[in-house]
């Protein structure tokens, strides 16, 4: 089995401003592609190596025109690859308001489904990959980080049983997961709509952790080349890993026992040596306390 890179195809790659996908972008320009990238404000490309389109993964009619604009000019999709995406700030699940928590799938998990929807009837002409990039919260637990864990939960399953409807029409979908990657994180939060005084303290503990890992994580480049890697496979796998950590902690999860992977993700948040809420806060009404 040999990979092969593309002649000319074409690619779209939403949320390419900055971060993951702009480093993608970049990479598959260099490797051969014609790319699109794209933000809810269309950038100038400066000195990027692929133009910039205006895209609001969650709008039907942004969607659809984006889609029929680059099938005019070129009459293909070749690629897509699904990053636009952001998170809420460390904070209990609870501290999310019903509104946020549907903002927070409409853009990582709708927006998603919007934009494949969009490519398929133009791949099913002569095929295509889909790439999603999921996260390995897609398959641990993301304490303090619950919804945006529930979306990428979402995306895992979603591209898989996707993945299997469209095989045999020459389309083929995978999943890169990513562990802590160097962006511009805390820039793209959104803080928690309903905060409780219950989770003050942890909250900032696990903000300022997730920070560090953060800081000390991959940087988007290494994300861009496992993208690259599931695009020109000849036999694509579906799920692509990011070598290092997200690679040890898939391996984990699907060996080590539960205790195990429990007690590491405790750690790793530093879950334990943050303090607990004092008995009877609740009985004293301070959960009614916004901040």
């Amino acid at each position: 089995m040999s990979d092969r890179y593309p002649a000319r195809k074409i690619a779209l790659v939403t949320g390419a401003s900055s971060g993951i996908g702009e480093a993608t972008a970049e990479r598959l320009a260099l490797a051969g592609y014609k790319v699109y990238g794209t933000s809810r404000r269309a950038a100038p490309a400066g000195r990027r190596s692929f133009e910039m389109l205006a895209l609001d993964v969650t709008s039907d009619s942004s969607v659809a025109a984006a889609i029929t604009e680059l099938v005019r000019l070129h009459g293909q999709i070749d690629l897509l690859v699904n990053n636009a995406g952001f998170g809420t700030a460390p904070a209990g699940a609870e501290e999310s308001s019903m509104d946020q928590a549907r903002s927070v799938f409409e853009t990582n998990f709708f927006g998603l489904v919007r934009m494949t929807r969009a490519v398929i009837p133009h791949m099913r002409r002569g095929g295509g990959r889909i790439i999603n990039i999921g996260s390995v919260m897609g398959f641990l637990p993301g304490p303090y980080m619950a919804l945006y864990a529930a979306t990428k939960h979402a995306v895992a399953g979603y591209s898989e049983s996707l993945d299997h409807e469209l095989r045999a029409k020459g389309i083929r979908v995978s999943v890169v997961e990513p562990a802590w990657t160097q962006t511009p994180f805390d820039a793209h939060l959104t803080e928690a709509d309903a905060k409780l005084d219950e989770y003050r303290e942890i909250r900032a503990a696990v903000g300022r952790r997730v920070l560090e890992l953060v800081g000390a994580g991959d940087k988007p480049a290494v994300v861009a080349d496992a993208v690259l890697e599931a695009a020109v496979a000849t036999r694509p796998k579906l799920r692509y890993p990011v070598k290092g950590r997200a690679k040890l902690l898939q391996f984990l999860r699907r060996f080590a026992p539960a205790s195990v992977m429990d007690a590491g993700i405790r750690r790793d948040f530093r879950l334990d040596a943050i303090p607990a809420s004092p008995p009877g806060a609740l009985i004293a009404g301070t959960s009614a306390t916004r901040t």
